[in-house]
């Protein structure tokens, strides 16, 4: 194999992910090579490549009690990060994302009037379907748990007045900067009111850290509507950008994640190794 493309590293640790949750973290490196059909070094080296860390390491990032971790150590209060402003090193920062939202009279027309391109790439985190505005990134799902036409699909349900034209060219620039190329990353929020305030406290919360959903719940001002919360995360259409993955319950666990949870325990456990965690 000498592919070294973003989403066949994506499928290899994919595929990985579900050998440690069976076998467990003490799988060895030969092991794991083998039923990658692939050599240890070769198998190594992609890992290496794919999160700058080790097998070893990285299983230890997806073991079941990361997550726990993550909220023990790299907890964020949010209310404080939206009362002062600042986003710490979170994707405000990060990416150089700057975002406005749709009135919510625009958003009560379902997309009339406003004409989205859409476009597929490959990513750390396989297939991913982007749309966008002449604004910014409205949509972003990944395809690797249920497929390339449900992903997409789910996307334009939920502006189903829009119009929707395939321009992957235009969107490039702004999705290699989504996964560490240079530039600004504009969104355009698409939602309601509440979710969007949701998704704005998701904003302030940096790589590498976490938050629970009654903590958002508190974050905008709605302290007992955490069901209500989680739902507006859920139906967050932007996904790693807003990162809704970084949302936990108070147990630790990873709760849902609306494009699957193999993808959300890949993202946490590679911004964990990007960070040093």
């Amino acid at each position: 194999m000498t592919d070294q493309s973003p989403s066949y590293h994506y499928s290899v640790i994919a595929r990985a992910l579900r050998e440690i949750d069976a076998g467990g973290p003490a799988l060895t490196l030969d092991a794991l090579a083998a039923r990658m059909d692939m050599s240890p070094a070769h198998f190594q080296r992609v890992f290496t490549q794919w999160v700058g860390v080790s097998p070893k390491r990285y299983q230890q990032y997806l073991a079941l009690d990361h997550a726990r971790r993550l909220l023990a150590e790299r907890f964020t209060t949010l209310e404080t990060a939206l009362a002062t402003g600042l986003s710490g090193s979170g994707r405000l920062h990060d990416l150089f994302v700057k975002w406005e939202a749709m009135s919510p009279g625009d958003y009560a027309k379902g997309g009339a009037g406003l004409t989205i391109r859409h476009g597929w790439f490959d990513t750390p985190f396989g297939r991913t379907v982007a749309m966008g505005t002449d604004r910014g990134i409205c949509g972003m799902g990944f395809a690797a748990e249920m497929g390339e036409g449900a992903a997409y699909d789910d996307l334009i349900r939920r502006w189903p007045a829009a119009t929707y034209v395939e321009d992957a060219a235009t969107l490039a620039p702004w999705v290699a900067a989504a996964f560490g190329a240079k530039g600004e990353v504009p969104l355009h929020l698409i939602g309601a009111p509440f979710q969007i305030k949701v998704w704005e406290a998701l904003l302030h919360v940096p790589t590498g850290h976490v938050t629970s959903y009654s903590e958002l719940a508190q974050a905008v001002g709605h302290p007992k509507a955490v069901r209500a919360v989680g739902t507006a995360v859920g139906r967050n259409p932007v996904s790693f950008l807003i990162p809704c993955h970084r949302a936990l319950r108070k147990t630790g666990e990873l709760g849902g994640y609306h494009w699957g949870i193999p993808v959300k325990r890949a993202i946490l456990a590679w911004e964990s190794a990007r960070t040093g965690m």
